[in-house]
């Protein structure tokens, strides 16, 4: 899975054959075939083995304020990015079409259960249509970084964390402009709501 995921992360999924994969793992190309089937069915199971992983590191360990916790879930998001670059950039990145079938389900997936762990550390049941948007933007821009991060790596990690945790509470500045309840939010969030 490693192997093929290595690939995939590295070169379009149509140029990337079993023939490949089984020489990257060391293994046969008879095997390949027997435990996945086709290119296919090994491409979606390396990329859903990638999404497992990453949703793993990010249930959060719950108690802390909601700023704190979106910050440790940085942290460990950003482990699994540079331990498993690989499989995060395959993920990312997507297949043929990028988005179609399994594919898109996978990566789809992910986003919604991280946009529901973002939800559930702010303490919203229903996030009003402003909130929504502004949380599914700013997840799309926590993806681009760590794309980013991998390609050049010049801009340190805690700095990345700490400038998107900013990132999002500039987010929900802007939107409270257009939004009264994530101008609530955003205030405590932030500890300055007023008694």
């Amino acid at each position: 899975m490693a192997a093929a995921l290595e690939l995939f992360s590295t070169r379009d999924a149509e140029d990337v054959s079993i023939d490949d994969v089984a020489s990257a793992a060391g293994a046969s190309r008879a095997l390949v075939y027997h435990y996945f089937g086709g290119k296919q069915e090994l491409y979606v199971a390396a990329l859903r083995s990638a999404a497992e992983q990453l949703e793993s590191r990010l249930r959060p360990a719950e108690g802390g304020r909601p700023l704190d916790e979106l910050a440790a879930g940085l942290g460990r998001y950003f482990d699994f990015v540079e331990e498993h670059a690989a499989g995060f950039a395959a993920l990312l990145r997507g297949g043929p079409a990028n988005r179609a079938g399994e594919v898109g389900e996978i990566v789809d997936g992910v986003r919604r259960r991280l946009f529901r762990l973002i939800q559930k550390q702010m303490r919203v049941e229903e996030p009003s249509p402003v909130l929504r948007t502004t949380l599914r933007s700013w997840i799309a821009s926590v993806e681009t970084a760590g794309l980013d991060w991998l390609e050049h790596r010049d801009v340190e990690r805690p700095i990345l964390e700490k400038m998107l945790v900013d990132h999002m509470v500039a987010l929900l500045g802007v939107a409270a402009a257009h939004d009264g309840e994530v101008g609530e939010l955003l205030d405590v969030l932030t500890g300055e709501q007023l008694g």
